[in-house]
């Protein structure tokens, strides 16, 4: 695949006309009203609405809506204006962003293929509704496929000493190029400087069902432990390692019969869907995190 076959394949997802909004507040009466009422005066058609509240007296209300409006472009700008009243009436976080907008990823791997393929695959097929913009690494091994797929690939190595460095050179590729970072079995801690760029949008693959088995030799700990289930988190990443909001998690079960070699292969299956369902979920914006939790409409 060469560089111009980079977009070849559409999105059955991309609607010129439709947006999404995104909305957490305390919950109150009214707010539904509010918002459809206020999409309904602008001549917006609500196509898909999902709400949860999380406690029915002094709880939080998550609310997310897709709706269509014609010539979206040119008055999107002044719907975003003229929400913020509503909005402030009932001290609402919100976001709305036009749907056919698709957002641009870059992928942290570093020598294991599994979930960087995955991802390069669903995007191929037109399945990940996101433009991977280029896959950054510590090691050069992934460089021949990421090239096929007609994606640039920027080997930057990474040591004890150079890391700061090497941080610096990553920012120079990302800032104001990217809107998430994908660590696809990048075997690097993130600085908490880095994290500060994009906060909320670096998500992470963790090889076990968090938070049993952190640190090294998860599947080995879990092997010497007899577990029966083996499982990935897909977490956003902060300060604190590997104890972000999760995303998503899943699992499968295992045996006595299972040597730590069948542990890995299973694990790798798990890591990759696990992961690539939360690429997906949060570039369709259906995350809202919310503290240390996420509300996850899907």
């Amino acid at each position: 695949m060469t560089p111009s076959m980079k977009q070849a394949v559409p999105n059955k997802k991309s609607i010129p006309n439709r947006a999404r909004m995104l909305i957490s507040c305390p919950d109150q009466p009214g707010i539904v009203a509010a918002v459809s009422q206020f999409l309904f005066e602008h001549g917006a058609n609500i196509v898909q609405s999902d709400q949860y509240t999380m406690d029915p007296e002094g709880g939080m209300f998550f609310m997310r809506i897709e709706f269509d409006l014609e010539r979206l472009d040119e008055r999107i700008a002044q719907l975003k204006s003229d929400f913020a009243e509503s909005a402030n009436v009932f001290q609402m976080k919100w976001s709305l962003v036009k749907a056919s907008r698709k957002k641009r990823l870059a992928v942290f791997v570093s020598k294991e293929d599994h979930c960087l393929l995955e991802l390069l695959w669903q995007w191929q097929a037109g399945d990940l509704d996101a433009d991977i913009s280029m896959v950054i690494s510590n090691h050069p091994d992934m460089q021949g496929i990421v090239e096929s797929f007609g994606i640039p690939y920027y080997h930057i190595p990474v040591t004890a000493n150079t890391k700061e460095e090497a941080e610096r050179k990553q920012l120079e590729l990302l800032v104001g190029q990217v809107d998430a970072i994908i660590l696809a079995r990048y075997m690097q801690i993130i600085s908490p400087k880095f994290i500060e760029y994009f906060p909320g949008r670096i998500i992470n693959i963790h090889h076990s069902f968090l938070p049993a088995f952190v640190g090294a030799s998860p599947y080995a700990q879990a092997f010497k432990r007899g577990v029966k289930i083996i499982g990935a988190t897909a977490h956003y990443v902060t300060e604190e390692l590997d104890a972000g909001p999760i995303i998503d998690q899943d699992v499968q079960r295992v045996t006595h019969r299972d040597n730590v070699d069948e542990l890995k292969r299973i694990g790798r299956h798990i890591e990759r869907i696990v992961l690539a369902r939360a690429v997906s979920w949060h570039v369709e914006d259906r995350i809202i995190v919310h503290h240390n939790k996420t509300v996850v409409f899907n």
